[in-house]
């Protein structure tokens, strides 16, 4: 076996790793497509008092049994945000981002949007302005305010 031939070989092999892979993102695009139509179908403004917020892999204790049953079991094995509230006089346990799980207080109510038992943004807050900033942006913030002043 020369070099030539292994090169070749090592050439096929990727080709064919970039395909499948080329293959699953369209699918998993797909999906996602799906469920955000569906999510802004179906999302209502509600008030809700957020009593407790974990990052726990999904039970049947944390979850209905319906939405358990339905996950894929590659959400089973993962951590994911749960957040129990109480919405008008029952208390749920509800999923979300978490981009939106961060910026959720813990006794305090929020004006969400949800779609069934999923969060999907937060109403009157500015979530740009809550992101992590980068080192740099955070730099540029501090030269600004420590800037010698004219």
């Amino acid at each position: 076996m020369q070099f030539g031939d292994i090169i070749i070989i090592a050439a096929v092999v990727v080709a064919v790793a970039l395909g499948v892979m080329f293959y699953l993102g369209k699918k998993n695009y797909a999906k996602n497509l799906e469920a955000q139509s569906f999510i802004n179908q179906y999302k209502m403004v509600t008030p809700i008092l957020v009593i407790d917020k974990r990052f726990e892999r999904p039970t049947t204790e944390n979850l209905p049994k319906n939405i358990y049953e339905k996950l894929p079991k590659s959400a089973h094995i993962r951590k994911m945000p749960i957040v129990k509230a109480k919405v008008g006089p029952q208390i749920t346990t509800l999923m979300c981002d978490k981009r939106i799980y961060d910026n959720l207080a813990v006794k305090k109510t929020v004006k969400v949007e949800l779609a069934g038992i999923y969060i999907s943004s937060i109403i009157g807050l500015n979530l740009e302005a809550k992101r992590n900033k980068t080192w740099r942006e955070k730099m540029s913030v501090w030269i600004s305010k420590n800037a010698p002043k004219k």
